[in-house]
């Protein structure tokens, strides 16, 4: 008996040793031959061979490596010299374990192509103590097992299901109250969701849209799509100015309002009660329709009350889960106004036929289970933790406590193209504000988003970085 369990037991072992060496052939294992000749510990080199790997693009985020147990193999090395460079890779933001299931290429490990900290693109930070993979794969995995495959990736409702829909209503209840989940539609995302408003406002005759001097980008875009005319609103510290917007359209044909009034993208200026309901106010004696474009209302834990439940006969709300979940979810919740609601169902079916049935269950299994509220509080408590990094580094960006991105001011004659030189410098990418300006009088400065590095430490250095650079004015002035 003895004899045959060491016998089973050398057979095991010599199918996993097959097995290990198998898998050092795969093409995920090639950067293998990358690995430096030379001097210098071999673990360091073995990090300097993933890390080259990574930065050319042979290796891809999601791409599996070999156990450390085949690189110790397949290199004729201590298994512990391959475990000390898997985790010096980790620590550095290369690579990811999960628990039974392996290690992968992180898919934050180059910060962008140029290698540069990537302070420029606005995203929740990664949720700590959860895996959203893990809860993606789980929830995928139990909603085919709940429905007919083939049913499930065939052609569905435009603007989701009524499941779906109520979902959804029960999402956005923290911010606009009760709303019946035949009112809400789900989008393929929040531009698709904007673009889908534009166009119905168009169709009613609307030919201005008017905006802040700093604005998302996207709806500037959008507005030139559907030939409507941008016409800019002084603002002042509490976002836009009421007897301004009033002066502004007094005189002018259909027009409607696009605003962010919680913590608006880029300025991180969020508008208190009464200044929401003055613009509804004269939004009302104008006759203007409002586009509310809401992605972070849910990231507070007490969030201000939506400018749709002042004005809810003239109101679009439009909040996506990119800022409070994950961008890869493509989902957004589009309230059109009663009067406006088939029209916008129409736009957008023109738009985008249907949103992703899969993705669209996905999100609405979260929410009826709790996942998402779950998922909100892990990303709420990372976006203080960086927030508080910001304010200690930044004293002087401005930016809710909650928000995933601050706005800091930069003197008027500092030119875009030097401070992003001098951000290249220092290994960061950065974006101006000449990157939001809807017309040329606006203000200068940058909009720093928090939840691009995958570490809190990374971004702390950032942030000096940014103090640092901030610091250096003479040379910022002498180029213009």
């Amino acid at each position: 008996m003895q004899i045959l369990n060491a016998y089973n037991l050398y057979v095991m072992y010599a199918f996993e040793v097959e097995t290990a060496m198998d898998s050092v052939t795969h093409p995920s294992a090639r950067w293998l031959a990358r690995l430096p000749q030379g001097r210098g510990p071999l673990h360091a080199r073995l990090v300097e061979a993933l890390e080259a790997a990574i930065r050319d693009g042979e290796l891809q985020a999601g791409d599996q490596l070999p156990p450390q147990r085949a690189v110790a193999g397949r290199l004729g090395v201590d298994l512990t010299t391959v475990t000390r460079a898997y985790a010096a890779a980790r620590a550095r933001g290369l690579i990811e374990g999960t628990v039974g299931r392996g290690t992968f290429v992180r898919a934050r490990a180059a910060e962008d192509d140029a290698g540069l900290i990537d302070l420029s693109m606005n995203l929740p930070p990664p949720p700590q103590g959860l895996s959203l993979a893990g809860l993606i794969g789980e929830t995928m995995a139990a909603v085919l097992d709940r429905a007919d495959a083939a049913t499930l990736m065939s052609y569905h409702p435009g603007g989701g299901s009524l499941g779906q829909r109520t979902s959804a209503a029960a999402w956005l209840a923290p911010v606009l109250g009760e709303v019946a989940p035949e009112r809400v539609l789900l989008t393929p995302g929040a531009q698709t969701g904007l673009a889908a408003v534009l166009a119905a406002i168009a169709g009613t005759g609307v030919r201005t849209l008017v905006m802040e001097p700093l604005v998302y980008p996207g709806v500037l875009t959008a507005a030139a799509q559907f030939g409507l005319e941008v016409a800019v609103c002084p603002a002042d510290p509490g976002g836009p100015d009421p007897e301004a917007l009033a002066r502004l359209c007094a005189g002018r044909g259909p027009a409607a309002l696009y605003v962010t009034p919680t913590t608006n993208n880029p300025t991180a200026v969020t508008m208190d009660p009464a200044r929401r309901g003055a613009l509804a106010e004269v939004a009302r004696r104008a006759d203007l329709w409002i586009v509310e474009d809401d992605p972070y209302a849910r990231l507070f834990d007490r969030p201000p009350p939506a400018v749709a439940t002042l004005a809810p006969e003239r109101t679009f709300h439009l909040a996506t889960l990119s800022k409070c979940l994950s961008p890869g979810l493509r989902t957004a919740f589009l309230v059109p106004p009663e009067p406006m609601a088939a029209r916008t169902a129409e736009a957008l079916r023109a738009l985008a036929l249907m949103p992703s049935p899969l993705v669209s269950a996905v999100v609405s299994a979260w929410i009826r289970e709790g996942t998402a509220e779950r998922l909100l509080a892990a990303v709420r408590r990372e976006a203080r933790a960086r927030r508080a990094i910001a304010a200690e580094v930044l004293p002087e960006a401005r930016g809710a406590a909650e928000g995933v991105h601050v706005w800091l001011d930069l003197p008027p004659d500092w030119r875009a193209h030097r401070v992003h030189s001098l951000a290249q410098e220092k290994g960061l990418a950065l974006v101006t504000a000449d990157a939001f300006a809807a017309g040329p009088d606006h203000g200068n400065g940058l909009r720093i988003s928090l939840g691009g590095p995958g570490k809190q430490a990374v971004l702390r250095s950032a942030l000096e970085g940014v103090a640092a650079l901030v610091s250096a004015a003479p040379s910022v002035r002498t180029v213009v």
